[in-house]
């Protein structure tokens, strides 16, 4: 059988996800600077899906595939976008964006650990249970590292409780996808999700935070059209992967333990007041061998594609 380009396979796309996401973090932080973080997640996510509608093709064929999938569309984009970036960008803004791109990337732990209550055929195995504890063990020692001075600021552990919230959700939403999009194409699915989910977000907004208009710098412009574009690359590419035959939710979401690492590095070349330290160092180590384990054992008992 013909070996399928590199680009195809699940292990290169799933790292092209995570550096997507690893991006966030700081256009995140950029646009909150000027906009409330509801207000900004609902704004993002609606362009997301209208973006991706330009690439839906057979329209008349897709209504049908809407109608019959209804259910489904509204859930993935209330658990996909609205809880779960509701969640996320509400706890961020608790957070320096380091600290956040750390505790984000605890969501393989919470993942498998769902997907083992939620799905027969992905259980934990002793394996994946020692990998998964390795990256987050890293995860860990990064976010020592980091500190919680909550005289400095006493939200902060509510921003930490929050984004680990947001990774149980988050675990859900991708074992409904696995589990529950087999009759719809990725593409329409992660169009209307985000538009449903950030159409939500938008009213939440408007009942929870102040609207002003301002006139923005470029730089938010700027963020809010990268967050858009990874956005609906990413998640798009991401539901590709939960509908590939053989891909497990777990073994996926062990790969964004890549996003604390590119997140905070990405946080400590761009944002100011962060720099890297000895621990994040060691636990960047750490999650890197997690994932050279993880690899090892792919290449020894290969996911169907």
């Amino acid at each position: 059988m013909e070996k399928e380009p590199f680009y195809k396979s699940t292990n290169f796309i799933a790292v092209i996800c995570c550096f997507l996401w690893a991006t966030a973090f700081v256009g995140i932080k950029i646009g909150l600077r000027y906009s409330q973080p509801l207000q900004f997640a609902g704004i993002r996510f609606f362009i997301s899906g209208c973006l991706l509608l330009a690439f839906i093709p057979k329209a008349k064929f897709s209504l049908k595939v809407i109608k019959e999938n209804a259910k489904l569309i509204v859930l993935v984009g209330f658990l996909q976008t609205t809880l779960v970036y509701s969640l996320f960008y509400t706890g961020l803004s608790f957070v320096p964006a380091s600290l956040g791109a750390m505790l984000v990337g605890s969501g393989p732990l919470f993942a498998a650990i769902v997907a083992h209550i939620f799905i027969k055929n992905d259980k934990l195995t002793t394996r994946k249970t020692a990998v998964i504890l390795l990256g987050f063990s890293g995860i860990v020692i990064i976010s020592l590292g980091k500190g919680f001075d909550t005289s400095a600021n006493h939200l902060i552990w509510l921003g930490i409780i929050l984004l680990l919230i947001n990774n149980i959700v988050g675990g859900l939403a991708n074992v409904v996808v696995s589990q529950r999009s087999a009759k719809i194409s990725a593409i329409l699915l992660s169009s209307l999700s985000l538009i449903f989910g950030g159409f939500l977000l938008i009213l939440i907004s408007f009942i929870l935070e102040t609207w002003e208009l301002h006139n923005y710098p470029i730089e938010y412009y700027l963020s809010l059209a990268w967050l858009s574009f990874l956005s609906a690359t990413a998640i798009t590419l991401w539901f590709v992967l939960l509908k590939r035959p053989g891909v497990k939710v777990s073994n996926l979401n062990i790969w964004k333990f890549i996003i604390p690492v590119l997140g905070a590095i990405l946080s400590w070349l761009i944002m100011p007041n962060e720099s890297p330290d000895a621990t994040s160092i060691i636990g960047m180590i750490i999650i890197g061998i997690s994932l050279l384990l993880l690899n090892s054992h792919w290449v020894k008992n290969p996911v169907k594609k």
